[in-house]
């Protein structure tokens, strides 16, 4: 893979701002990771209705696409404040990880920055262009922003994928003297990192989007709006969600393959073994995996296809480098929560076509809403989860054979203020951000009510004549 990894010394200094640097990491990209389906998934749902409206002259379309595009403006900002918080956090954090690997871990957000800024750019355009560009040019201004963020998203992960499998370096003395970008950013980890994470990241907001229509419906509001609302997301996750299970099967049997000590982790596998079970529950004590429930030789099945297929166990970590029990309890039950509610989804995803495949809507029944009202929740959980999985799943390794996450952080100084006082700003900006769009739907339910009020009125419907440009015609 072009890694000298003999050639670094592996340290096993500990330092007392390991554990605040990994908390405060975790609670950064866990409120960040919320935002991304927004930018990669949310932008092309607004597109499809855009797209809707124009073609078959559908207003309420055209509504909910212009409505949209505020709120994927609002959340886009939001995102570019924790994404830079994000930015910064890896020079104070994990000042080893870049001061060792800088040149090769750097590529990626390098990248991502040009996608950043194409999409902050059209963003921008799309949503000024409102009743100021003729419909189809105003469009296509929206498309580099859907491409941009599948860009963007797929960059940051290769950025993962390479500290789980890192490659297209050579190390000299413990410093690297030759790095090779293609390799570091397409690592054998990065094609199936990248495409579960895009899939998950419409499921979230698809779901999501449809759960906030649903809770509509459930209120008793069954008008057009709320119901195109929940058909367009709903559609596009439910074509994710069965690509998704699909995708993460594949992926598993790549870690099985690729990464044997977190498969350890996600099987909770104490000992190297053929015919392995599936183990629903359960934690690892004491050595041993208890309450449980075991599926004979389903673990080695779901590997290899066979149940003889021998899964490599915690015991042929090193012991200097074996998790410790909480971590490897973390990993599994985290797993079980993703694939849980994914099959959930499916589930729901299921019911929902085969609806649309018989009357050519989506039921309106309160069982059906109320699971779709959740299931953005559960979606939004799941993901957390899968980014449990991969972070977790790598220690304690920041670079996998290369650096320690002990040796990544920082020996000196005291992170736990700066913690607190980026616990307090993320609080202020979730707090300005439901704020915001809470005015945001107070200001639609107003221009519907003047809608009803007076049919004639402009409300708004894009491309449409304003009253202000018309007023002074004959």
């Amino acid at each position: 893979m072009g890694v000298l990894a003999d050639a670094v010394p592996l340290l096993a200094a500990d330092s007392s701002q390991v554990l605040p640097a990994r908390q405060m990491m975790a609670f950064t990209l866990g409120f960040h990771i919320i935002l991304v389906p927004f930018g990669v998934a949310f932008t092309a749902i607004m597109l499809i209705a855009n797209y809707r409206g124009i073609r078959h002259g559908d207003e309420t379309a055209l509504r909910l696409a212009r409505r949209w595009s505020l709120v994927a403006g609002v959340l886009f900002a939001v995102g570019a404040v924790s994404g830079t918080v994000l930015s910064f956090e890896l020079g104070l954090l994990w000042p080893g990880l870049m001061g060792r690997y800088g040149a090769a871990f750097g590529i990626p957000f390098a990248v991502e920055g040009l996608f950043f800024f194409v999409e902050a750019i059209f963003v921008a355009i799309y949503i000024y262009g409102w009743n100021r560009m003729r419909p189809w040019p105003h469009f296509w201004s929206g498309v580099p922003i859907v491409i941009s963020g599948i860009g963007g998203t797929s960059s940051v992960v290769a950025a993962n994928a390479w500290m789980n499998m890192p490659a297209g370096i050579t190390v000299e003395d413990g410093r690297v003297v030759d790095v090779r970008p293609l390799e570091v950013f397409f690592t054998e980890a990065f094609w199936y990192e990248a495409v579960h994470m895009l899939l998950a990241a419409y499921m979230v907001a698809g779901f999501v989007i449809a759960g906030v229509y649903a809770v509509g419906m459930l209120r008793g509001r069954r008008d057009r709006l709320h119901r195109l609302g929940l058909a367009i997301p709903f559609a596009v996750a439910a074509i994710a969600t069965p690509i998704q299970v699909v995708v993460g099967d594949v992926a598993a049997r790549e870690v099985h393959e690729n990464e044997p000590a977190k498969f350890a982790m996600i099987a909770a596998l104490p000992e190297t073994d053929t015919r392995v079970p599936e183990v629903l529950g359960g934690v690892l004590v004491d050595g041993e995996v208890r309450y449980g429930i075991e599926i004979p030789l389903m673990a080695s099945i779901l590997a290899g296809f066979d149940p003889d297929t021998e899964i490599q166990g915690l015991d042929a970590i090193p012991p200097d480098e074996r998790p410790a029990a909480r971590l490897v309890n973390t990993v599994h039950l985290a797993f079980q929560v993703m694939v849980a509610i994914g099959t959930a989804l499916l589930g729901l995803a299921a019911w929902g076509g085969f609806s649309w495949w018989r009357h050519r809507r989506l039921p309106e029944n309160r069982l059906f809403l109320a699971c779709t009202a959740v299931s953005g929740v559960a979606a939004v959980v799941a993901l957390e989860a899968g980014w449990v999985v991969t972070e977790v799943g790598r220690q304690p390794w920041t670079v996998v054979g290369l650096l320690r996450t002990a040796d990544a952080a920082p020996t000196t100084g005291n992170l736990w203020p700066f913690f607190g006082a980026t616990v307090v700003l993320y609080a202020a900006i979730a707090f300005g951000t439901f704020y915001v769009l809470r005015l945001l739907r107070e200001r639609w339910r107003a221009a519907e009510a003047d809608a009803e009020s007076d049919p004639g009125g402009e409300a708004d419907v894009p491309y449409g004549p304003s009253k202000a440009r018309t007023a002074d015609r004959p």
